[in-house]
């Protein structure tokens, strides 16, 4: 019998932490640096699903390549205690949702994030346990669609959704050879999704009709 998954995009997908993101990020730019950059949330939402390197190359852009990669992680750290105290945006019906899902399909997080944000996500959510497994770029060095595979592998998943907002997204889940639905409450478009989605309730009949294709 074949094993089915849904895994997850984090931000804009399963939920928007980018004014928490926006409020610690510019205040270690404040206290940390000399820099005159300041981040505002459509900055953030813009940024959101793209790796370590890029975020901090759009975000200082005239700063050398060592210094980006400097600054971005001393953010990264204001950004985890921030988030641990202030609880970021859930989209409607989540735990609803995602508890129905699980009963039929294994259900994973795959983030461009850094190493200790899903985390957080699974901290906040109260529900971590519909979850089998999640896994991060910060982790594993690996692209959004290797990690998904890589995923896919460890729980023996032999078909498979991605549900993620923006391009990348798709573009990843295009690389690992899986289904693609577009969560277009989310922050970015895509070209040419399985489907799209405008509420996350709206995903378990989506699912079904890609599965039973």
């Amino acid at each position: 019998m074949s094993v089915k998954g849904i895994f997850f995009d984090l931000d804009g997908t399963l939920w928007d932490s980018s004014e928490q993101v926006v409020g610690a990020w510019n205040k270690c730019l404040e206290e940390k640096t000399d820099r005159p950059e300041r981040i505002t949330v459509a900055d953030m939402r813009g940024f959101m699903g793209k790796t370590l390197d890029v975020i901090a190359a759009e975000m200082l852009p005239t700063a050398s390549k060592e210094e980006q990669l400097r600054i971005i992680r001393m953010c990264f750290v204001y950004e985890d205690e921030f988030i641990k105290a202030n609880r970021p945006f859930f989209f409607e019906r989540e735990q609803e949702v995602l508890t129905e899902l699980a009963k039929e399909y294994k259900l994973a997080v795959v983030s461009n994030c850094q190493v200790g944000y899903i985390e957080l996500y699974m901290g906040h959510c109260g529900y971590p346990e519909l979850f089998c497994d999640f896994e991060s770029a910060g982790n594993t060095g690996l692209s959004k669609g290797e990690n998904i595979r890589l995923v896919m592998k460890r729980q023996g998943v032999d078909e498979c959704i991605y549900v993620g907002d923006t391009a990348g997204d798709e573009q990843a889940a295009r690389e690992a050879g899986v289904h693609f639905i577009h969560a277009a409450y989310g922050f970015g478009k895509t070209e040419a999704p399985d489907l799209s989605i405008n509420a996350l309730t709206e995903l378990p009949s989506a699912a079904k009709k890609i599965f039973e294709k």
